[in-house]
Protein backbone atom coordinates (compact mmCIF):
# COMPACT_ATOMS: atom_id res chain seq x y z
CA UNK A 1 0.00 0.00 0.00
CA UNK A 2 1.53 3.63 -0.80
CA UNK A 3 0.89 6.42 0.74
CA UNK A 4 -0.28 9.78 -1.71
CA UNK A 5 -0.03 13.00 -0.31
CA UNK A 6 -0.99 16.04 -2.58
CA UNK A 7 0.84 19.39 -2.23
CA UNK A 8 -1.39 21.35 0.04
CA UNK A 9 -2.10 23.75 3.32
CA UNK A 10 -4.13 23.25 5.90
CA UNK A 11 -8.04 23.76 4.89
CA UNK A 12 -8.94 22.87 8.35
CA UNK A 13 -8.71 24.75 11.97
CA UNK A 14 -9.14 23.85 15.83
CA UNK A 15 -7.81 20.26 14.49
CA UNK A 16 -8.30 18.15 17.82
CA UNK A 17 -5.77 14.97 17.24
CA UNK A 18 -5.98 11.75 20.45
CA UNK A 19 -2.70 10.16 20.32
CA UNK A 20 -2.19 6.45 21.88
CA UNK A 21 -0.44 5.80 24.99
CA UNK A 22 3.69 5.98 24.95
CA UNK A 23 5.18 2.76 23.13
CA UNK A 24 8.31 3.26 25.60
CA UNK A 25 6.00 3.55 28.69
CA UNK A 26 3.80 0.78 27.70
CA UNK A 27 6.37 -1.90 27.21
CA UNK A 28 7.94 -1.12 29.98
CA UNK A 29 4.92 -1.35 32.16
CA UNK A 30 4.15 -4.69 30.42
CA UNK A 31 7.10 -6.58 31.76
CA UNK A 32 6.20 -5.38 35.28
CA UNK A 33 2.66 -6.12 35.16
CA UNK A 34 4.13 -9.73 33.80
CA UNK A 35 6.10 -10.31 37.07
CA UNK A 36 3.17 -8.39 39.22
CA UNK A 37 -0.51 -8.72 38.21
CA UNK A 38 -1.43 -6.53 40.91
CA UNK A 39 -0.74 -3.63 38.09
CA UNK A 40 -3.55 -2.45 35.54
CA UNK A 41 -2.73 0.08 33.00
CA UNK A 42 -4.57 2.37 30.84
CA UNK A 43 -4.28 4.16 27.48
CA UNK A 44 -1.63 1.37 26.51
CA UNK A 45 0.22 1.97 23.08
CA UNK A 46 -2.24 0.56 20.20
CA UNK A 47 1.43 0.20 18.35
CA UNK A 48 1.82 -3.68 16.24
CA UNK A 49 4.80 -3.30 19.10
CA UNK A 50 2.94 -3.47 21.84
CA UNK A 51 0.47 -5.87 20.91
CA UNK A 52 3.84 -8.28 19.31
CA UNK A 53 4.53 -8.09 23.24
CA UNK A 54 1.27 -8.65 25.11
CA UNK A 55 0.77 -11.75 22.93
CA UNK A 56 4.68 -12.82 23.64
CA UNK A 57 4.33 -12.71 27.35
CA UNK A 58 1.56 -14.88 27.41
CA UNK A 59 4.05 -17.83 26.31
CA UNK A 60 6.05 -20.42 28.83
CA UNK A 61 7.50 -22.23 25.27
CA UNK A 62 7.89 -22.57 22.18
CA UNK A 63 8.36 -20.25 19.88
CA UNK A 64 8.03 -16.37 20.07
CA UNK A 65 7.99 -14.18 16.71
CA UNK A 66 8.37 -10.28 17.60
CA UNK A 67 8.41 -9.26 14.11
CA UNK A 68 9.87 -5.57 13.39
CA UNK A 69 9.65 -4.99 17.35
CA UNK A 70 13.15 -4.22 18.60
CA UNK A 71 11.81 -3.21 22.24
CA UNK A 72 10.15 -6.29 22.44
CA UNK A 73 13.05 -8.64 21.27
CA UNK A 74 15.62 -6.85 24.38
CA UNK A 75 12.91 -6.89 27.01
CA UNK A 76 11.92 -10.54 26.43
CA UNK A 77 15.37 -11.61 26.25
CA UNK A 78 16.30 -10.65 29.63
CA UNK A 79 12.40 -11.43 30.97
CA UNK A 80 12.72 -15.25 29.58
CA UNK A 81 16.20 -15.70 30.70
CA UNK A 82 14.96 -14.75 34.61
CA UNK A 83 11.58 -16.55 34.17
CA UNK A 84 12.01 -20.08 35.60
CA UNK A 85 11.07 -22.71 33.53
CA UNK A 86 10.23 -20.90 30.37
CA UNK A 87 12.00 -22.89 27.28
CA UNK A 88 11.84 -20.52 24.06
CA UNK A 89 12.91 -19.68 20.98
CA UNK A 90 12.76 -15.93 20.32
CA UNK A 91 13.08 -14.74 16.76
CA UNK A 92 11.90 -11.91 14.36
CA UNK A 93 12.10 -11.09 10.86
CA UNK A 94 14.44 -11.00 8.44
CA UNK A 95 15.93 -7.41 9.38
CA UNK A 96 15.44 -8.26 13.37
CA UNK A 97 17.98 -10.99 12.61
CA UNK A 98 20.76 -8.76 11.40
CA UNK A 99 20.11 -6.66 14.40
CA UNK A 100 23.34 -6.76 17.40
CA UNK A 101 21.97 -8.23 20.61
CA UNK A 102 25.40 -9.65 21.73
CA UNK A 103 25.90 -6.93 24.53
CA UNK A 104 22.60 -7.60 26.69
CA UNK A 105 23.58 -11.68 25.96
CA UNK A 106 26.86 -11.19 26.78
CA UNK A 107 25.53 -9.42 30.13
CA UNK A 108 22.56 -11.98 31.34
CA UNK A 109 25.14 -15.20 30.86
CA UNK A 110 27.44 -13.17 33.00
CA UNK A 111 24.85 -13.98 35.68
CA UNK A 112 24.19 -17.22 33.85
CA UNK A 113 21.19 -16.93 32.01
CA UNK A 114 21.08 -19.85 29.59
CA UNK A 115 20.53 -18.33 26.11
CA UNK A 116 21.87 -19.96 22.56
CA UNK A 117 22.43 -18.19 19.47
CA UNK A 118 20.36 -20.22 16.82
CA UNK A 119 21.91 -18.63 13.51
CA UNK A 120 24.57 -16.13 13.79
CA UNK A 121 26.69 -15.68 16.37
CA UNK A 122 25.57 -12.12 18.25
CA UNK A 123 22.25 -12.11 16.09
CA UNK A 124 18.45 -13.23 16.97
CA UNK A 125 17.02 -15.72 16.94
CA UNK A 126 17.97 -17.14 20.34
CA UNK A 127 16.85 -20.04 22.72
CA UNK A 128 16.12 -19.75 26.11
CA UNK A 129 15.95 -21.74 28.91
CA UNK A 130 14.54 -20.10 31.71
CA UNK A 131 15.71 -19.84 35.34
CA UNK A 132 16.59 -18.34 39.08
CA UNK A 133 19.61 -16.12 38.39
CA UNK A 134 21.57 -16.17 41.61
CA UNK A 135 23.97 -13.67 40.78
CA UNK A 136 22.96 -9.91 41.86
CA UNK A 137 25.91 -7.90 39.31
CA UNK A 138 26.53 -7.26 36.24
CA UNK A 139 28.74 -4.97 33.69
CA UNK A 140 27.25 -3.13 30.19
CA UNK A 141 28.43 -1.25 27.97
CA UNK A 142 26.45 1.89 28.11
CA UNK A 143 26.54 3.65 24.64
CA UNK A 144 25.26 1.36 22.14
CA UNK A 145 21.40 1.40 23.34
CA UNK A 146 19.53 1.97 26.30
CA UNK A 147 17.36 -0.64 25.67
CA UNK A 148 19.94 -3.35 26.83
CA UNK A 149 20.02 -1.45 29.68
CA UNK A 150 16.58 -1.04 30.87
CA UNK A 151 15.91 -4.80 29.53
CA UNK A 152 18.15 -5.52 32.76
CA UNK A 153 16.90 -2.91 34.98
CA UNK A 154 13.10 -4.41 34.38
CA UNK A 155 13.89 -8.02 35.35
CA UNK A 156 15.86 -6.90 38.42
CA UNK A 157 12.89 -7.43 41.04
CA UNK A 158 12.88 -10.88 39.55
CA UNK A 159 16.17 -11.73 40.47
CA UNK A 160 16.45 -13.23 44.64
CA UNK A 161 19.10 -10.78 45.11
CA UNK A 162 17.94 -7.49 42.83
CA UNK A 163 20.80 -6.06 40.53
CA UNK A 164 23.57 -4.13 40.24
CA UNK A 165 24.48 -2.86 36.99
CA UNK A 166 28.09 -1.58 36.15
CA UNK A 167 27.68 0.83 33.23
CA UNK A 168 30.74 1.14 30.82
CA UNK A 169 31.45 4.05 28.97
CA UNK A 170 29.44 7.26 28.38
CA UNK A 171 25.42 6.42 28.25
CA UNK A 172 22.98 6.87 25.39
CA UNK A 173 19.70 7.73 25.45
CA UNK A 174 19.37 8.72 29.40
CA UNK A 175 16.00 9.95 29.32
CA UNK A 176 14.89 6.27 29.21
CA UNK A 177 17.05 4.80 31.81
CA UNK A 178 15.55 7.33 33.97
CA UNK A 179 12.51 6.24 32.73
CA UNK A 180 12.46 2.66 33.35
CA UNK A 181 13.03 3.85 36.86
CA UNK A 182 10.41 5.93 37.29
CA UNK A 183 8.09 3.67 36.26
CA UNK A 184 10.16 0.96 39.10
CA UNK A 185 9.35 3.90 41.73
CA UNK A 186 5.58 4.41 40.65
CA UNK A 187 5.03 0.59 41.33
CA UNK A 188 6.93 0.66 44.83
CA UNK A 189 10.48 -0.73 43.80
CA UNK A 190 12.96 2.54 44.88
CA UNK A 191 16.13 1.83 42.59
CA UNK A 192 19.30 4.07 42.66
CA UNK A 193 21.15 5.71 40.54
CA UNK A 194 24.47 6.82 41.15
CA UNK A 195 26.81 7.67 38.71
CA UNK A 196 27.72 5.07 36.17
CA UNK A 197 25.66 2.55 39.11
CA UNK A 198 22.55 1.03 39.13
CA UNK A 199 20.85 -0.57 41.96
CA UNK A 200 17.57 -2.38 41.62
CA UNK A 201 16.42 -4.20 44.81
CA UNK A 202 14.33 -7.58 44.70
CA UNK A 203 10.29 -7.75 44.76
CA UNK A 204 8.68 -10.61 45.40
CA UNK A 205 4.68 -8.42 45.30
CA UNK A 206 3.25 -4.99 45.10
CA UNK A 207 0.67 -2.90 46.07
CA UNK A 208 -2.59 -3.27 43.67
CA UNK A 209 -2.38 0.06 41.23
CA UNK A 210 -3.29 1.48 38.24
CA UNK A 211 -1.33 3.34 35.64
CA UNK A 212 -1.63 5.63 33.13
CA UNK A 213 0.37 6.12 30.16
CA UNK A 214 1.23 9.32 28.66
CA UNK A 215 0.52 9.85 25.37
CA UNK A 216 3.35 9.36 22.78
CA UNK A 217 5.60 12.40 22.32
CA UNK A 218 7.83 10.85 19.69
CA UNK A 219 4.41 10.45 17.56
CA UNK A 220 3.41 14.20 18.94
CA UNK A 221 6.72 14.94 16.58
CA UNK A 222 4.89 14.61 13.28
CA UNK A 223 2.44 17.08 14.22
CA UNK A 224 4.79 19.39 15.31
CA UNK A 225 6.59 18.89 11.65
CA UNK A 226 3.32 19.73 10.28
CA UNK A 227 2.70 22.99 12.15
CA UNK A 228 6.41 24.57 11.29
CA UNK A 229 5.62 23.69 7.57
CA UNK A 230 2.71 25.42 7.43
CA UNK A 231 1.59 28.95 6.76
CA UNK A 232 -0.61 29.45 9.82
CA UNK A 233 -1.64 26.29 11.50
CA UNK A 234 -2.51 25.24 15.64
CA UNK A 235 -3.08 21.48 16.20
CA UNK A 236 -4.50 20.35 20.27
CA UNK A 237 -3.20 16.87 21.19
CA UNK A 238 -3.96 14.79 23.83
CA UNK A 239 -3.23 13.61 26.03
CA UNK A 240 0.10 14.62 27.74
CA UNK A 241 1.72 16.32 30.51
CA UNK A 242 4.40 19.47 31.09
CA UNK A 243 6.41 17.04 33.47
CA UNK A 244 6.68 13.59 31.11
CA UNK A 245 9.04 11.23 31.32
CA UNK A 246 9.73 11.05 27.76
CA UNK A 247 12.51 12.36 26.66
CA UNK A 248 11.48 13.06 23.07
CA UNK A 249 9.62 15.77 25.26
CA UNK A 250 12.58 17.51 24.12
CA UNK A 251 10.54 18.41 21.18
CA UNK A 252 8.69 21.67 22.85
CA UNK A 253 12.07 23.63 23.06
CA UNK A 254 13.44 22.13 19.89
CA UNK A 255 10.31 23.10 17.53
CA UNK A 256 10.21 26.58 19.67
CA UNK A 257 13.32 27.25 17.21
CA UNK A 258 11.61 26.01 14.02
CA UNK A 259 8.10 28.21 14.28
CA UNK A 260 6.20 26.24 16.85
CA UNK A 261 5.22 27.58 19.95
CA UNK A 262 3.56 24.88 22.60
CA UNK A 263 0.84 25.60 25.24
CA UNK A 264 0.16 23.12 27.91
CA UNK A 265 -3.56 23.20 28.79
CA UNK A 266 -3.15 21.11 32.36
CA UNK A 267 -6.97 20.91 32.82
CA UNK A 268 -7.54 18.81 29.77
CA UNK A 269 -3.78 17.27 29.71
CA UNK A 270 -3.35 18.84 26.43
CA UNK A 271 -1.00 20.46 24.14
CA UNK A 272 -1.35 23.05 21.60
CA UNK A 273 0.75 24.01 18.51
CA UNK A 274 0.80 27.14 17.33
CA UNK A 275 2.54 28.90 14.21
CA UNK A 276 5.06 30.98 15.53
CA UNK A 277 6.57 33.21 13.10
CA UNK A 278 10.00 33.48 14.76
CA UNK A 279 13.32 34.50 12.73
CA UNK A 280 14.62 30.65 11.51
CA UNK A 281 18.06 30.04 12.02
CA UNK A 282 20.65 29.32 8.59
CA UNK A 283 21.27 26.13 10.23
CA UNK A 284 19.78 23.97 13.43
CA UNK A 285 22.88 22.35 15.51
CA UNK A 286 21.76 20.07 18.04
CA UNK A 287 23.42 16.58 20.03
CA UNK A 288 20.32 14.66 19.60
CA UNK A 289 21.87 11.34 21.95
CA UNK A 290 19.40 11.44 24.37
CA UNK A 291 16.39 11.56 21.37
CA UNK A 292 17.73 9.54 18.49
CA UNK A 293 14.01 9.04 17.02
CA UNK A 294 13.54 12.84 16.21
CA UNK A 295 16.18 12.73 13.90
CA UNK A 296 14.22 12.08 11.01
CA UNK A 297 11.84 14.38 11.87
CA UNK A 298 14.15 17.23 12.27
CA UNK A 299 16.01 16.61 9.50
CA UNK A 300 13.08 16.78 7.36
CA UNK A 301 11.49 20.03 8.62
CA UNK A 302 14.48 21.36 8.39
CA UNK A 303 14.69 20.35 4.72
CA UNK A 304 11.17 21.77 4.12
CA UNK A 305 12.05 24.71 5.95
CA UNK A 306 15.08 25.32 3.31
CA UNK A 307 17.33 25.77 6.74
CA UNK A 308 20.49 23.29 7.11
CA UNK A 309 21.17 21.33 10.42
CA UNK A 310 24.02 19.17 11.94
CA UNK A 311 22.52 16.93 13.87
CA UNK A 312 24.97 14.40 15.97
CA UNK A 313 24.63 12.04 18.37
CA UNK A 314 23.12 9.58 15.99
CA UNK A 315 25.37 6.66 16.81
CA UNK A 316 22.59 3.98 17.55
CA UNK A 317 20.64 5.21 13.94
CA UNK A 318 22.01 2.12 12.61
CA UNK A 319 21.18 -0.52 14.18
CA UNK A 320 17.54 0.51 13.92
CA UNK A 321 14.51 -0.90 11.75
CA UNK A 322 16.82 -0.08 9.24
CA UNK A 323 20.01 2.12 8.66
CA UNK A 324 18.53 5.32 9.27
CA UNK A 325 21.36 7.69 8.21
CA UNK A 326 21.44 6.23 5.15
CA UNK A 327 17.93 5.84 4.51
CA UNK A 328 17.54 9.72 5.64
CA UNK A 329 20.38 10.68 3.02
CA UNK A 330 19.03 8.31 -0.13
CA UNK A 331 15.25 9.91 0.74
CA UNK A 332 16.08 13.35 0.70
CA UNK A 333 19.01 12.83 -1.95
CA UNK A 334 15.89 12.39 -4.00
CA UNK A 335 14.10 15.45 -3.09
CA UNK A 336 17.16 17.74 -3.90
CA UNK A 337 18.84 18.04 -0.98
CA UNK A 338 22.71 18.12 -0.07
CA UNK A 339 23.47 16.02 3.06
CA UNK A 340 26.70 14.17 4.20
CA UNK A 341 26.41 11.46 7.22
CA UNK A 342 29.24 9.38 8.92
CA UNK A 343 28.48 7.11 11.86
CA UNK A 344 26.89 9.38 13.99
CA UNK A 345 26.06 12.27 12.55
CA UNK A 346 24.11 14.23 9.64
CA UNK A 347 24.78 17.50 8.17
CA UNK A 348 22.25 19.12 5.88
CA UNK A 349 22.69 22.41 3.90
CA UNK A 350 20.06 24.80 2.92
CA UNK A 351 18.19 24.16 0.04
CA UNK A 352 15.46 26.75 -1.64
CA UNK A 353 14.34 24.12 -3.93
CA UNK A 354 12.22 20.96 -3.60
CA UNK A 355 12.07 18.23 -6.52
CA UNK A 356 8.29 17.48 -6.79
CA UNK A 357 6.27 14.22 -7.38
CA UNK A 358 9.09 11.82 -5.84
CA UNK A 359 8.37 8.11 -4.19
CA UNK A 360 9.77 7.84 -0.95
CA UNK A 361 11.10 4.43 0.51
CA UNK A 362 10.44 3.32 3.36
CA UNK A 363 12.37 0.49 4.48
CA UNK A 364 10.35 -1.02 6.33
CA UNK A 365 10.85 1.68 9.11
CA UNK A 366 7.30 3.60 10.71
CA UNK A 367 9.45 6.55 11.01
CA UNK A 368 10.65 7.37 7.45
CA UNK A 369 6.91 6.93 6.49
CA UNK A 370 5.49 9.61 9.18
CA UNK A 371 8.91 12.41 9.04
CA UNK A 372 8.56 12.77 5.63
CA UNK A 373 4.39 12.91 5.73
CA UNK A 374 4.43 16.56 6.57
CA UNK A 375 6.61 17.24 3.42
CA UNK A 376 3.64 17.01 1.50
CA UNK A 377 2.94 20.49 2.24
CA UNK A 378 5.85 21.24 0.14
CA UNK A 379 5.36 18.90 -2.48
CA UNK A 380 3.55 15.91 -4.10
CA UNK A 381 5.12 12.96 -1.88
CA UNK A 382 4.19 8.94 -3.01
CA UNK A 383 5.00 7.22 0.47
CA UNK A 384 5.91 3.33 -0.59
CA UNK A 385 4.63 0.91 1.89
CA UNK A 386 2.72 3.01 4.25
CA UNK A 387 1.14 0.29 6.44
CA UNK A 388 4.28 0.05 8.03
CA UNK A 389 3.55 3.28 10.41
CA UNK A 390 1.15 0.40 12.27
CA UNK A 391 4.51 -0.53 14.16
CA UNK A 392 4.01 2.69 16.58
CA UNK A 393 0.97 4.13 15.15
CA UNK A 394 -1.61 2.22 13.42
CA UNK A 395 -4.20 5.53 13.17
CA UNK A 396 -1.39 8.17 11.66
CA UNK A 397 -2.86 8.14 7.81
CA UNK A 398 -6.35 8.96 9.16
CA UNK A 399 -5.09 11.00 11.77
CA UNK A 400 -3.24 13.29 9.28
CA UNK A 401 -6.12 13.21 7.19
CA UNK A 402 -7.98 14.96 9.92
CA UNK A 403 -5.70 17.58 9.61
CA UNK A 404 -6.76 18.49 6.05
CA UNK A 405 -3.88 17.08 4.12
CA UNK A 406 -5.08 15.18 1.30
CA UNK A 407 -3.83 11.84 1.39
CA UNK A 408 -5.22 8.82 -0.93
CA UNK A 409 -4.12 5.19 0.26
CA UNK A 410 -3.89 3.51 -2.81
CA UNK A 411 -3.04 -0.74 -2.78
Amino acid sequence: MKAILERGSFPKKNIHINICGSKSESNRLLILQAQFPTISIENLSESDDTAVLQKALKATNGTVDIHHAGTAMRFLTAYFSAKEGAEITLTGSPRMQERPISILVEALQSLNADIEYLKDEGFPPLKIKGKSLQKSKVKIKANVSSQYISALMLVAPMLPKGLKIYLEGKITSMPYIEMTLSLLKSIGIKGNFNRNEITIPSKEKTEKTTLTVESDWSSASYFYSLVALSKNCEITLTSFSEKSMQGDAALVQIYNSLGVQTEFNSSEKSISLLKNNVELPNNLVLNLSNTPDLAQTIAVTCFGLGIGCNLTGLHTLKIKETDRLLALKNELEKLGATIQIDESSLKLERTLQIHPNKKIETYQDHRMAMAFAPLSLKTKLTIKDAEVVSKSYPHFWDDIQKTGVSCVLDA
